[in-house]
């Protein structure tokens, strides 16, 4: 599993996250969400921390760390795909 510094799983809150996760949405490939903004909360356990919340703009290092931890076997219980082979974000952002 590819574990990156802290400092690059922070993320920028791109809109407020009642907005993202009320307003329109799609599901996207994963690679496609790259710097796109988040309509769900992605929170894999261990450690029970959301990676990412609705409104925060998704980055490589992110998905990547979701992705290479969904193989190890973390699990993602809250993600609209549990496997993140799909994202959910904001439509036309």
């Amino acid at each position: 599993m590819d574990v990156p510094d802290p400092r690059e799983l922070r993320l920028e809150q791109a809109m407020l996250p009642r907005d993202a996760f009320f307003g329109r949405a799609e599901r996207v490939p994963w690679r496609e969400a790259v710097g796109r903004v988040s309509a769900e909360m992605l929170t894999p356990y261990p450690p029970g921390i959301p990676a990412a919340v609705p409104g925060e703009r998704l980055t490589e290092a992110v998905l990547d760390y979701l992705r290479t931890g969904v193989d190890a076997g973390m699990v993602v219980p809250d993600a609209a795909d549990p496997e993140v082979r799909s994202v959910r974000v904001v439509a036309g952002e």
